[in-house]
């Protein structure tokens, strides 16, 4: 009884992807709504960035908590996929149903999470063919659940260095464009994954992330792989900032291994184990805030909620901006606005209001 208890505590603790960022733009789209406005706000987007093999793909699985993409010692991730993530209602009699949406497969629902794994590597496999090629050719994937809010996930090809298969010389360049023409919107956050056997200050993620958010309000570090660094060292400086600061800081993460995909290990199984590997490790016992799933999903609200109110201001000012100079689309053709408008106060209504006061008062 007690180990079960253990068992369920990591799943329930999860906060959901998205839960502090959902009912704010919920809210202003009310606004909006009621004052006839047609615009909107993009949600923010998070875009999963690493080298291959980093466990880019394990970090994504575990905040969607479903086991769904492809695996494997080679590139796995060979197109974009646009995951959205989408909250339904839970029947009636109080069970759930999830299931998933390919956008190239319109009225299709997968119910079998393993049957979309085969379907993503089946188009991946119908574009760029079976040996190793790589396109930036989008897959778009809805996956409707009662336990998931609305957020969109992109997970992108990992950076590699050499050419295999079919890939053409300067692949390395190809993905780097592709990703950076990703992470440089201004609503998209970045999780810049890096393996915590790997150097650090040579992590390729950081490095486009540097590029693409040069103020580092976008970019949440994630060590993976802590679990099998060489015996006698630990993740303490990296999870601390102290080899490369970032605003918005790292969070530590245990993948599950080759050995615990091939064995289906669940991904609530792995994070009970996540939760026994930091807690069994006394040097992360006072970084309990930078270490697991549970902590990277928290800081992704927090950090959503910072994205969102950017694209807020962004587009408000956009619109002011617009309208003060005449650019609004939305406006009148039968009477002044924006800047004329102004104009026209100051230099009509303003100047014969200052004559009429002149000639009431001057004697």
């Amino acid at each position: 009884m007690a180990e079960e208890a253990v068992s369920t505590q990591p799943q329930s603790s999860v906060a959901p992807l998205g839960s502090s960022v959902i009912p704010i733009v919920n809210k202003l789209q009310d606004i909006f709504a009621q004052l006839g406005s047609q615009s909107s706000i993009e949600l923010p987007q998070v875009a999963v960035v690493g080298s291959q093999s980093s466990g880019k793909s394990s970090v994504l699985e575990s905040l969607v908590g479903r086991d769904f993409l492809p695996r494997g010692s080679d590139i796995c991730t060979r197109r974009p996929l646009v995951l959205q993530l989408v909250q339904i209602k839970r029947k009636p009699d109080g069970s759930e149903e999830e299931y998933g949406e390919f956008l190239h497969l319109p009225g299709k629902r997968f119910y079998d999470f393993s049957e979309i794994r085969r379907e993503i590597q089946a188009e991946t496999d119908r574009e760029v063919g079976g040996n190793k090629g790589v396109s930036d050719k989008q897959i778009r994937l809805k996956i409707f659940s009662p336990n998931v809010l609305d957020i969109t996930l992109v997970d992108l090809p990992g950076i590699t260095k050499v050419p295999v298969g079919d890939q053409p010389s300067d692949i390395e360049a190809r993905i780097r464009t592709m990703i950076m023409s990703y992470i440089k919107q201004p609503s998209c956050l970045i999780l810049a994954v890096t393996p915590a056997n790997s150097d650090l200050a040579n992590s390729d993620a950081l490095q486009l992330a540097g590029n693409a958010d040069p103020d580092g309000c976008r970019t949440i570090g994630v060590i993976t792989k802590l679990d099998i660094m060489d015996r006698g060292t630990d993740a303490r400086n990296l999870l601390l900032g102290k080899v490369i600061p970032l605003r918005l800081g790292y969070i530590g993460v245990v993948n599950r291994s080759q050995e615990d995909i091939f064995m289906n290990r669940s991904i609530k199984d792995a994070l009970v184990a996540e939760e026994k590997f930091f807690r069994s490790r006394p040097v992360y016992n006072d970084l309990a805030d930078r270490c697991g799933v549970t902590q990277l999903a928290k800081k992704l609200n927090q950090a959503g909620q910072g994205a969102l109110l950017l694209n807020i201001l962004s587009k408000y000012c956009e619109a002011f901006s617009s309208m003060v100079e005449g650019k609004n689309e939305e406006m009148s053709t039968y009477e002044l606005s924006g800047g004329a408008r102004i104009h026209y106060i100051f230099q009509s209504i303003f100047v014969k209001s200052l004559e009429v006061c002149r000639l009431r008062f001057v004697p």
